[in-house]
């Protein structure tokens, strides 16, 4: 039988299928497959670099690839560009109407003293020959992929009206080795793949990352001890506290939009239930009582209501309950399974695992009793999915004959970016909240 997903394969007792095959903590190889025709063409012309040794790092390619990522833009590939401007005044319109461009990014690169570099960009509308935006940037010279992602956050959120989401983190679980030889490993990266770190590690399986809404705490599930408890580390300073230990099932912890509370799945009570957890007074606060497993709760973006996956009805479901506690409220009926909610930031759409006989895709639902369902994942085994914090992309992970791998997705399902393992799984994916601007 094929997992439905992290936790509810932990309340099936599946634990040690979870990850097959080793995986590492290794940089993700990255792949970007297919493209929108529709999208908006934007070039992005090579930064001029003024003086000093050359960099490491490509600021056009990093934002090159985002928007080519994201769905809403077609970047001008760059054995297509035929001149080289680095600033307005340089830029030939004609050429770029011609290359059939809407908009045109030209930026240049100077040493600014103490292993600082000044970056300064410009975006400008191709058509109307007008300039939407200028800024400079002072940064070490070790942060130019954290400067590109910052760029094309702000052209995003120029052009479109939403906020971009590349400057954002992502995390996810590997694993190393074989049988009792393996190694889990809580990996957080740029929202590319890009700059591993390693969170946490051990000799027994990691599941369910969870992000703070603040971006500072990972909540995640161990079994360090022999039982799945759950902790909660802060990722800047290492420290890390227990935060559940009952007998028995700990799991799918999930963060309150505030940060004060953690929605859980506890069993201690005979069969697994939803609990608020206060991460001040440690009052725990049981929303459900049935019969049935109810696991993976996810917060609605107002604090007011708690979506999870149950079997109440025969086969796992998503439902929705007041966060006080009350009526649980089914949300989904299309599909034969559907589990593993994650909720937009509006709360206007639900991102889920949809599974009809053996095939397992990702599906949005228009939030609301009768809503459409589209895919954005080909199958047939999709699982754990995340949305990014601006909704325009979600990540997920997909098995693809014995490894686990993972796929950043447009929200439109035309563009995914595959982020793999040379020699092994990664899994359990969590999208991270927006860094302070």
């Amino acid at each position: 039988m094929r997992k439905l997903s992290s936790s509810l394969a932990l309340v099936l007792l599946a634990i040690a299928a979870l990850f097959v095959g080793p995986a590492s903590a290794q940089s993700l190889n990255v792949d970007i497959v297919g493209g929108v025709k529709t999208a908006t063409p934007i070039a992005v012309v090579p930064f001029a670099q003024q003086g000093g040794a050359p960099l490491s790092t490509d600021i056009a390619d990093v934002m090159r690839n985002d928007f080519n990522r994201s769905g809403k833009f077609r970047s001008l590939a760059k054995s297509d560009i035929v001149e080289f401007p680095s600033q307005g005044s340089d830029i030939k319109f004609a050429t770029w109407r011609l290359l059939k461009q809407d908009y045109i990014t030209v930026g240049r690169i100077s040493d600014a003293g103490g292993g600082m570099l000044k970056v300064q960009y410009e975006l400008w509308d191709v058509n109307k020959q007008q300039s939407l935006l200028a800024q400079a940037f002072t940064v070490p010279a070790g942060d130019l992929r954290g400067v590109a992602h910052q760029i094309a956050d702000q052209i995003y959120e120029k052009i479109t009206g939403v906020r971009g989401a590349f400057w954002t983190r992502i995390a996810y679980i590997t694993a190393v080795g074989l049988g009792n030889n393996t190694t889990y490993s809580l990996i957080v990266a740029d929202s590319d793949g890009y700059n591993p770190q390693v969170v946490a590690r051990s000799k027994e399986s990691l599941l369910s990352p969870a992000w703070s809404p603040d971006g500072r705490k990972i909540a995640y599930v161990s079994f360090e001890s022999g039982n799945s408890n759950i902790y909660i580390q802060d990722i800047t300073t290492g420290s890390r506290q227990l935060v559940s230990s009952h007998k028995g099932i700990n799991g799918a912890p999930a963060f309150s939009p505030d940060g004060r509370k953690l929605a859980l799945s506890l069993s201690f009570v005979g069969n697994p239930e939803i609990y608020v957890l206060d991460l001040a007074s440690r009052q725990e606060t049981r929303l459900t009582n049935n019969l049935a497993i109810d696991t993976e709760p996810t917060w609605a973006p107002d604090g007011q209501s708690i979506y999870f996956t149950s079997d109440r009805s025969g086969r796992p479901q998503i439902y929705q309950i007041p966060a006080t506690g009350g009526t649980a409220t089914r949300i989904t009926f299309q599909g034969q399974n559907n589990l593993k909610a994650s909720v937009s930031y509006d709360g206007k759409q639900i991102a889920m695992v949809q599974g009809n006989g053996n095939v397992y895709r990702i599906a949005i639902l228009d939030n609301g009793l009768g809503g459409q369902v589209r895919y954005v994942s080909p199958g047939p085994l999709d699982d754990a999915v995340s949305f990014a914090p601006n909704a325009s992309m979600l990540l997920y992970s997909s098995t693809e004959g014995s490894r686990g791998v993972l796929y950043s997705v447009s929200n439109d399902g035309m563009v995914r970016q595959r982020l793999a393992l040379a020699d092994g799984n990664v899994q359990e994916p969590a999208w991270g909240p927006y860094r302070q601007r």
